[in-house]
């Protein structure tokens, strides 16, 4: 019999931002790292690339389970695109500050996919959002990096923290643009026999 104590899901990501969303459903995770290559393919789009990557990663996680885990694996990634560059995490301040000048008074998209892996079989979805940023100047560029907050940020800044003083506009998924798109996840864990709505697994 299932214990009220176990996990709802299986967290393939380390991601503090993810972790808060899954609690914000009511969901109880365990933690299970998944290493994947995550180098993007010549060519390839940002959406194919964040699908590829998230149910990778569920795939790695989930044959690390023990085979009486009954609970799926959630996976999730995530990537900045304005104009043709794709823009994952900095490489440091000179790459961070070229990222946020890049993306200080225009639109980019934010494309983040989740991906369940579990028993049932698996399933992935890929949410697109649009945001406006207003100008940044140079000095709060820096002011910015040095607070610490792009530093493992996709595009160098989180919409949840100091970053969402530059968003002017967005149009789509907020818990998408942090890093696990909330819609996208319930419908998944639903597939997979996990309602979000009480935490308990369908029958």
């Amino acid at each position: 019999m299932k214990s009220p104590l176990d996990p709802h899901v299986h967290l393939a990501s380390a991601s503090p931002r993810r972790r808060d969303l899954l609690a914000q459903l009511g969901l109880r995770w365990v933690l299970v790292p998944a290493v994947v290559d995550e180098s993007r393919h010549p060519g390839e789009p940002a959406a194919d690339y964040v699908r590829r990557l998230a149910l990778a990663k569920a795939r790695v996680a989930h044959g690390q389970l023990p085979p009486a885990a009954s609970a799926p694996v959630i996976a999730a990634d995530t990537t900045v695109v304005v104009g043709d560059e794709v823009l994952g995490k900095p490489a440091g301040e000179a790459d961070a500050l070229r990222m946020l000048r890049l993306l200080s008074g225009r639109a980019h998209q934010v494309f983040s996919a989740v991906a369940v892996v579990s028993a049932r079989g698996e399933s992935v979805a890929v949410s697109a959002s649009q945001v406006v940023f207003r100008t940044i100047g140079e000095a709060e560029a820096a002011a910015y990096w040095r607070s610490g907050e792009p530093a493992d940020k996709a595009g160098s800044y989180a919409i949840q923290g100091l970053g969402a003083i530059f968003v002017r506009k967005l149009s789509g998924s907020y818990s998408g643009v942090m890093g696990l798109p909330l819609f996208e996840t319930a419908r998944l864990l639903a597939d997979h026999g996990v309602r979000v709505l009480g935490g308990e697994a369908a029958a």
